[in-house]
């Protein structure tokens, strides 16, 4: 091969070596990036999950104070009830996998009851029937939370072994990519030795080209090569 071959050789395999680890620097951003996407969306869910939680303490707490208030909490009831409604369509559009849809439906059928026993236990305080409002209130309303609570806490639960599956997920993903760069990096690094290598040999060669000395010329074109030219006047 001739010297340019071999450096131009040298050049094509370095700058694979290169493309190598762009390549594998470009697919780990995206599977990264993919991964972590993931990890934030198992958060979202996670929080959803809790905030259900929180407002389904939160509107039955509201419930308790304006019965025994004479209704002056109702509007904070009301303000309450409707963030769990908005919160519960925000589930329902987001989190679509079998197991969640159905304990979003145990949560849902445990509000709509709540809501259908609240509406009598308001109207029979505005007629001031107290006794009949405590019943509710103690007896099938707690029963109707105590259901929507289970099942916010089985959401809950769900989302968070989620959200800790898709992060153990993503750091064996970062540590298995960087594995794959580093790789990459070094036979990158070892085909520029290679270059190097090849580069310097390539300069001795030259060298010792240069260094030998090139044949004298003879006037007679007939004489063999190295022979003395004839002396003058012969």
């Amino acid at each position: 091969m001739t010297i340019r071959g071999k450096l131009y050789t040298a050049i094509v395999v370095v700058l694979a070596g290169f493309a190598l680890v762009i390549g594998v620097g470009v697919w780990s951003m995206n599977r990264v990036g993919e991964r972590f996407d993931a990890v934030q969306a198992a958060a979202d869910a996670r929080a959803l999950a809790l905030q259900l939680k929180y407002d389904i303490t939160d509107f039955n707490g509201w419930q308790t104070a304006y019965g025994y208030d004479n209704g002056k909490s109702r509007p904070l009831y009301l303000e309450a009830f409707s963030r769990f409604e908005r919160n519960l369509a925000r589930a329902r559009a987001t989190l679509r996998q079998p197991r969640e849809v159905q304990v979003l439906d145990s949560i849902d059928a445990a509000g709509r009851d709540f809501s259908r026993l609240d509406a009598a236990a308001w109207k029979a305080l505005q007629a001031g029937r107290a006794d009949e409002v405590k019943r509710i209130l103690l007896g099938p309303e707690i029963r109707t939370f105590e259901r929507a609570a289970a099942a916010a806490q089985a959401l809950a639960v769900l989302e968070d072994g989620r959200a800790s599956t898709q992060d153990r997920a993503f750091r064996r993903s970062r540590t298995h990519d960087l594995r794959l760069l580093t790789g990459a990096s070094i036979i990158a690094a070892l085909l520029v030795v290679i270059l190097l290598v090849t580069a310097v040999d390539l300069a001795r060669t030259a060298e010792r080209a240069l260094a030998e000395p090139e044949p004298e010329e003879t006037d007679d074109p007939s004489a063999p090569p190295g022979a003395e030219p004839p002396p003058a006047g012969s």
